[in-house]
């Protein structure tokens, strides 16, 4: 079996493209589900096949479509806890930063990882199955680096979850 080719994208500068309703209606179809047939698509959106693959590959190049991805249900893949990590830190230098990318890049349980303003300098989303395996975050965090201060927050309930931006401001 061999694997897919990467994707190239970002090669086109999207300062010199224009996106029009069409364009949107596109992604907005696409981040619902995109797996949804260019011949649906182009249905959809009043084209036929052939233009619209063509918007559609217009803004892989363009990077706007980074990559299309599957969706897990975090409860059946037995990872139901949402932890939500603030970190501090008193060292603000590139070495630091590089090595809190490299932690947080080694740790699969960290799935999205923010740089902040304000009095926390970094938010983590960390997925787990229980307390015990948030603990052996914790811990491999703090064994590596050092923090002036770490608060975790868990998450009761998921009010709302999307992948999917705003298309009207292209």
């Amino acid at each position: 079996m061999t694997e897919p080719r990467p994707r190239k994208t970002g090669s086109k500068p999207i300062e010199s493209m224009t996106f029009d309703e069409t364009d949107r209606r596109i992604l907005e179809i696409l981040q619902q589900d995109s797996d949804t047939p260019i011949q649906a698509i182009s249905e959809a959106v009043g084209l036929s096949t052939n233009p619209c693959w063509r918007r559609i590959k217009r803004m892989e190049e363009a990077g706007v479509i980074k990559k299309r991805v599957v969706l897990v249900d975090q409860t059946r893949a037995n990872v139901p806890l949402t932890v939500f990590i603030g970190v501090s830190t008193s060292r603000h230098e590139i070495d630091w930063l590089n090595t809190f990318r490299e932690l947080i890049d080694e740790i699969p349980e960290v799935v999205e990882a923010y740089r902040l303003t304000g009095t926390v300098d970094y938010i983590l989303k960390v997925v787990v199955p229980d307390m015990a395996s948030y603990d052996a975050v914790y811990k491999q965090m703090i064994q590596r680096l050092e923090f002036s201060q770490v608060n975790s927050m868990i998450s009761m309930e998921e009010l709302k979850f999307t992948t999917a931006i705003p298309t009207s401001y292209l």
